[in-house]
């Protein structure tokens, strides 16, 4: 007996492929996720996170090349200090893309970046290197800013 096509499988086969995993039916594709356009604000914000995050993964290897080439006072807090830069760059890599996509969860880090950017910025403008810290506290604000504005808290709220 053969099968025609369109035919369905005999019952025992339908339960082995259960069983045994298989697929019973033929897979449909499942439709892709839709994601809200972001307002100018939002976007332009996840613009700024990127900025930063590129610029702290320049730092990152920055202090990395100066921990191989010079002698550093502890070997173990400069390359501490290395990985969290790096994982600041990384966190605020993700949260540009997740801004971008107005995912709910990239608020909170991004905001909290920026306070510590912030004070980053303060104590460098501060201690002597304002040629550091002006531009380090113009990101920040800016970056606050934007989310702050009315459009950028309503494409959070309306998720």
């Amino acid at each position: 007996m053969t099968e025609q096509s369109g035919a369905r499988p005999p019952r025992d086969r339908r339960r082995a492929e259960r069983l045994l995993g298989g697929a019973a039916e033929p897979a449909t594709p499942r439709p892709g996720r839709q994601h809200p356009a972001a307002p100018p604000a939002v976007r332009r914000a996840a613009l700024v996170a990127g900025v930063e995050a590129a610029a702290l993964a320049a730092v990152s290897l920055w202090l990395l090349v100066l921990t191989i080439t010079s002698t550093p006072d502890d070997v173990g807090r400069a390359l501490a200090e290395v990985v969290l830069v790096g994982l600041g760059a990384a966190l605020l890599g993700a949260a540009a893309v997740g801004l971008a996509r107005v995912a709910q969860w990239t608020r909170a880090p991004v905001v909290t970046m920026q306070l510590f950017l912030g004070l980053f910025g303060f104590y460098s403008a501060s201690a002597g290197a304002p040629l550091v810290g002006v531009p380090v506290l113009a990101l920040a604000a800016t970056e606050l800013y934007l989310l702050a504005t009315p459009e950028a808290r309503l494409a959070f709220l309306e998720r």
